[in-house]
């Protein structure tokens, strides 16, 4: 920073006040500084930084189950976000969520000096495990972080499931059958609830669940059940709607039901959740929930640095709206 200030004929303080954005520089200081910096080929050293002020600029970030679309999304939306704010991230990716693990990345991410941790958490028992460690610095949870006092960002799962299950019902359908996510998972449980809220809103009793674990392969297996429903003999319970809690299982529904000898969505329309970019290319293309990853990055970071900073409340929890995508995987009964 000296050679810089020399180079600019500038002050050291002078420096320091455009490296860090202060407005009180006049615009030919700032672009003389600048214009240094650029001959200098000069780079801000962040262990020397951290030293003087005391921060770091680094945020941590806990994944599990990193290789499902949703928490790669998120930690996709988690880094952009991240960087817009100026912070560097250190990530530790786990691939299930016990107390131990949760732990030891807490303690590696505090020992590289991270001023805050955004954790990816879906299941409730990773979200139990979390609140209860003593962390050394802010946590802010994606998913589930209000159901144990805990800051956290999610997308409003249950509106999600509303959405989809109100238009398959507009769209003439008596009943709207299930296929759920697994069980310890919070967005599958919240995708359930608001699923089965309309049915019951609406004077219908919801049919029994039939649950996955997010795969294109237990799709199938649901997709196969559901198959033999629709196909069977009259006064069994007529399967003509099918919400699916993930675009992937839903995948495997539809070759189910096409393989079964049953047209979507002419006999029996199917819904997703997630809208991977895939799904437009289903056969046929698939009606779906879009989350909108970028918003959940931006919100999650943003609280995390309210706490960082102690503007925010403690236990704060932000909603993300879902957006319901309409395609031809559930076009009305009797439509071809």
């Amino acid at each position: 920073m000296a050679d810089v200030a020399r180079e600019a004929g500038v002050s050291h303080q002078t420096v320091s006040r455009v490296l860090s954005g202060h407005p009180n520089v006049r615009a030919v200081t700032r672009e003389q500084v600048t214009l240094a910096i650029e001959r200098l080929g000069y780079r801000r050293n962040p262990a020397a930084r951290a030293l003087v002020t005391r921060r770091t600029r680094t945020l941590g970030v806990i994944a599990v189950n990193t290789a499902l679309y949703g928490p790669a999304s998120t930690l996709t939306g988690l880094e952009e976000a991240a960087r817009e704010e100026g912070y560097l991230v250190s990530t530790v990716s786990l691939r299930t969520g016990g107390g131990q693990g949760l732990k030891d990345a807490v303690d590696h991410l505090a020992a590289w000096g991270v001023e805050g941790v955004v954790a990816i958490t879906p299941q409730r028992s990773h979200v139990q495990a979390l609140a209860e460690l003593d962390a050394p610095f802010p946590v802010v949870t994606v998913e589930g972080g209000h159901q144990f006092d805990l800051p956290g960002v999610s997308l409003d799962q249950e509106l999600g499931a509303r959405m989809v299950t109100e238009h398959l019902l507009a769209a003439g359908h008596a009943n709207v059958w299930h296929v759920a996510g697994p069980g310890d998972w919070l967005e599958s449980e919240a995708r359930t609830a608001g699923w089965r809220a309309v049915l019951e809103e609406s004077g219908i009793r919801p049919p029994r669940v039939l649950t996955g674990d997010w795969s294109p392969l237990s799709g199938y297996r649901a997709g196969q059940e559901l198959a033999g429903l629709a196909l069977a003999r009259p006064g069994t319970a007529p399967v003509t709607a099918v919400f699916v809690a993930n675009d992937q299982m839903a995948l495997g529904v539809l070759r189910a039901l096409r393989e079964g000898g049953i047209r979507t969505p002419a006999q029996v329309a199917v819904a997703g959740f997630d809208d991977i970019p895939e799904a437009e290319f289903f056969p046929p293309p698939l009606t779906t929930v879009r989350q909108d990853f970028a918003a959940i990055g931006r919100r999650s970071i943003g609280l995390l640095v309210d706490h960082i900073e102690g503007r925010a409340r403690k236990a704060e929890h932000l909603l993300v709206e879902p957006q319901l995508i309409m395609r031809a995987s559930t076009r009305p009964p009797g439509e071809a």
